[in-house]
């Protein structure tokens, strides 16, 4: 099939060549004329064959609704826009509904697999009504993984990004969790090789994961992280997760941690440990360290 693909970073570049090497044509739009096929959205859209699909891989917010809102001007009853960004499902709801009034379907997707996903495939969890994720489904499945899982038709429009937004949150916490028992090891002189042990884990553990992987590779590159300042950017993901939480009354103790653990490496100082060593001191009389 033939695919019309906007934002060729990081991301949208490798998925670009996957699907080129499934056998599909795809035109590719991005802002810096060294990695566009062709030069405006306009021209891409004219390359297409009708019923046209128009994958969207810009930044959340006000990029991803500029670039819906001139496709929604240049395309046709009967085509399609993915956004596979990292939307809030929110917006996805908007979008389809504006283009819904146009004759234009939509498809919302979380796409998962960073710069590995070239090689590996990308975790696809896409939502939308079945007849434009038919339309789509070609390309689903050339950048799906090989085998039997690493995508899903998990609902109606919105479902995608609100299954990658959960899937976020739970790698916030999965990471704070290995990073909490590297501090740890790091800290105690019994343990001499912190990295063998992480790297011991990888095989016949409980907690064997790809992000296990990922962290033996980083030990491996700078074994005490020696090099790394100890901050920690949040994409609003996780933000994200916690207040559907709050929506919906579920409990996410270990999720809403290890958000604020972000927030938390960004204080050189913290305020908040200053009155945690006051009140200390006053009921307690401990020790207060003074600048």
């Amino acid at each position: 099939m033939e695919l019309g693909l906007v934002g060729l970073g990081k991301m949208g570049g490798n998925m670009r060549e996957r699907i080129r090497r499934a056998g599909h044509t795809v035109v590719g739009y991005d802002r810096n004329p060294d990695l566009a096929d062709v030069h405006s959205l306009e021209e891409l859209v004219g390359k297409l064959e009708a019923p046209r699909v128009v994958w969207v891989m810009v930044p959340a917010g006000e990029a991803t609704q500029a670039t819906v809102d001139r496709l929604g001007e240049l395309l046709e009853p009967g085509d399609v826009v993915v956004d596979g960004g990292n939307s809030r499902w929110t917006d996805d709801e908007k979008h389809a509904e504006e283009l819904a009034a146009k004759g234009i379907g939509f498809v919302d997707c979380g796409v998962s697999g960073g710069v590995w996903g070239l090689e590996n495939g990308y975790a696809l969890m896409y939502g939308g009504d079945a007849e434009n994720v038919a339309k789509v489904q070609p390309v689903f499945d050339a950048l799906k993984p090989e085998g039997d899982f690493g995508s899903v038709h998990a609902g109606k429009v919105g479902a995608g990004h609100f299954a990658k937004m959960v899937h976020n949150g739970i790698e916030y916490a999965m990471m704070q969790a290995y990073a909490e028992g590297w501090e740890l090891l790091e800290k105690v002189d019994s343990v001499e090789n912190v990295r063998e042990v992480f790297r011991s884990w990888q095989e016949g553990t409980v907690i064997r994961s790809w992000l296990l992987d990922l962290a033996v590779n980083a030990l491996d590159e700078d074994e005490h992280l020696g090099d790394l300042r100890g901050y920690a950017q949040d994409s609003g993901e996780g933000r994200w997760t916690v207040e559907a939480a709050i929506d919906n009354a579920v409990p996410l103790p270990a999720i809403t941690a290890s958000l604020f653990a972000r927030f938390a490496s960004r204080q050189d100082d913290s305020p908040q440990m200053k009155m945690i060593a006051a009140l200390r001191n006053q009921f307690g009389g401990h020790a207060v360290e003074k600048k």
